[in-house]
């Protein structure tokens, strides 16, 4: 059984909310594995001038659903490899396919 002191422990304890990002697949190639790179505009320090960074992240995709190309997106989880920590969320649209 629980103290006092516990239970008010454990209801002062509340999880920030999980980071998501929006982002293209760019391999899917690995097994459960997706790779998806997101793309975010930031302000250059000394020029100020609005550039493009982007980043990879490998996410876990349980079901193999995504497809190089797609837009997905992807929530913070716990580590579920070296460098996963990240999780497909849903696939927000599909490749158009130009064959």
């Amino acid at each position: 059984m629980a103290t006092e002191a516990e239970k008010t422990q454990a209801e002062t304890a509340v999880r920030r909310p999980r980071q998501e990002k929006v982002g293209v697949v760019t391999s899917a190639k690995m097994q459960k594995t997706i790779v998806v790179k997101v793309t975010r505009m930031v302000q250059h320090r000394r020029y100020q001038r609005v550039v493009r960074v982007s980043k990879k992240f490998y996410a876990h995709d349980e079901q193999g659903e995504a497809r190089p190309g797609d837009t997905v997106r992807i929530v913070e989880s716990r580590p579920v490899s070296k460098l996963k920590r990240w999780r497909l969320a849903e696939v927000v649209s599909r490749r158009t396919s130009l064959h």
